[in-house]
């Protein structure tokens, strides 16, 4: 999981942060994205695609990362800001702003997936499944996760006819029910599909 960070480490890239987002393809809620920088040979056991964990762990980790990281940002885009630029160049833009939100700059860049922010200031690449690849991208990809989340859980409280203490926004059959009934509140994305596809 530190292969790629050892590799840049190796060629003087001190500070390499990690990028990744949550919130992508969910109806309602932000996207966020955080962007994490690891001290060099630091392992932190357990730490992997924050989709893969059960949210007792990420939620374990997300401490764990915090305090041992040198670096933590999280930036995030709202329901109306994605509706505006689409889902694409908002996600872009949160990440570009994470990166930059950093308090130590970073000197070199992991972005999760396969499309990256135009212009960069920092020398950067993509890496496809990079969550499940890199450890700072995988630590980026909890911290976005858990803000996330807890943001959802903040919202239930407002709207707990939509189910998102669990399904956090994300396309399910009790969703799409909740908005046949109730129809779309301000934290949904107007630009997105909101009505469930009739399967035969």
């Amino acid at each position: 999981m530190t292969a790629l960070e050892a590799a840049l480490w190796q060629q003087g890239y001190v500070h390499v942060a990690g990028i990744d987002e949550a919130g992508r393809g969910a109806l309602a809620g932000p996207v966020v994205a955080a962007a994490v920088i690891l001290p060099q040979g630091l392992v932190i056991p357990g730490v992997d695609d924050s989709k893969k964990l059960r949210r007792p762990a990420r939620e374990r980790l997300f401490s764990t990362i915090s305090a041992q990281a040198l670096a933590v940002a999280v930036c995030m885009r709202s329901p109306a800001q994605i509706d505006a630029a689409n889902i694409l160049q908002a996600t872009l833009q949160a990440m570009r702003e994470a990166a930059g939100a950093l308090c130590i700059p970073p000197d070199y860049i992991l972005i999760d997936g396969n499309r990256a922010f135009a212009g960069s200031p920092w020398p950067l690449r993509t890496v496809t499944r990079g969550d499940a690849r890199c450890q700072s991208i995988a630590a980026a990809s909890i911290i976005a996760k858990v803000s996330r989340d807890r943001i959802m859980h903040d919202l239930h409280a407002l709207h707990p006819e939509y189910g998102w203490l669990t399904n956090a926004g994300y396309p399910t059959r009790t969703h799409y029910a909740a908005l046949a009934t109730y129809g779309p509140t301000h934290y949904h994305r107007k630009s997105f599909r909101l009505k469930a596809r009739h399967r035969a």
